[in-house]
């Protein structure tokens, strides 16, 4: 038999929202010298994917004026309030031709490492989808085998991301992550707990 070849693979930085629960743009939160979304897009950049991909959408200018975007494609969704799905949608016709695995990864949650995203790859094998299990639950970052793209293409909503993997439940590989869910900054409570070290770490 041929040795087993790599699949080409991506990551999506969902980027989008308009951080309505935090009254201001959370991508741009100071953190660890830069903002927010920079330490998301470093995970991705540093996980090994073929393409890296940002979603933006709410307070677009600004983050794309602040967050260091050099080797990554931009999308721009100006439906980002219809909810993530439409980030998605958005980004699957920029994906590299030949795209075999489509790694989701969510632009408020820095606790994620590359070497989360290494491992999910690794532990997913040929699975449709995949998903992390950390010790207290189900977590980004997500995968998605190329058969999966019409049906997220087709997603609307904020949590249809969820709805899609409980309905293929069957074809849901889940990889072992140690540590609990990374934390995703969704208030200022949730900001002040990152900073303090609370943020989890993948």
């Amino acid at each position: 038999m041929p040795p087993r070849t790599e699949p080409r693979t991506a990551a999506l930085v969902l980027a989008a929202g308009a951080s309505r629960r935090l009254g201001r743009p959370k991508q741009l939160l100071p953190y660890r010298g830069g903002v927010l979304l920079d330490a998301v897009v470093d995970t991705a950049r540093g996980s090994g994917t073929a393409q890296v991909l940002i979603a933006v959408g709410g307070s677009g200018e600004q983050v794309l004026g602040a967050v260091d975007t050099t080797g990554c494609t931009v999308v721009e969704n100006p439906d980002y309030g219809s909810g993530c799905s439409s980030s998605i949608a958005a980004a699957i016709p920029a994906l590299d031709p030949g795209t075999e695995v489509l790694i989701l990864l969510l632009g408020d949650q820095p606790g994620v490492t590359p070497g989360t995203v290494r491992r999910l790859l690794e532990g997913r094998g040929d699975a449709p989808l995949a998903v992390c299990r950390y010790d207290d639950g189900a977590g980004h970052p997500f995968a998605f085998a190329s058969t999966i793209f019409p049906a997220l293409s087709a997603l609307q909503g904020d949590k249809a991301v969820w709805k899609l993997l409980e309905q293929r439940a069957a074809d849901v590989v889940e990889v072992t992550v140690p540590g609990p869910v990374p934390l995703d900054v969704d208030t200022d409570d949730d900001y002040r707990r990152l900073l303090a070290g609370q943020g989890g770490a993948g």
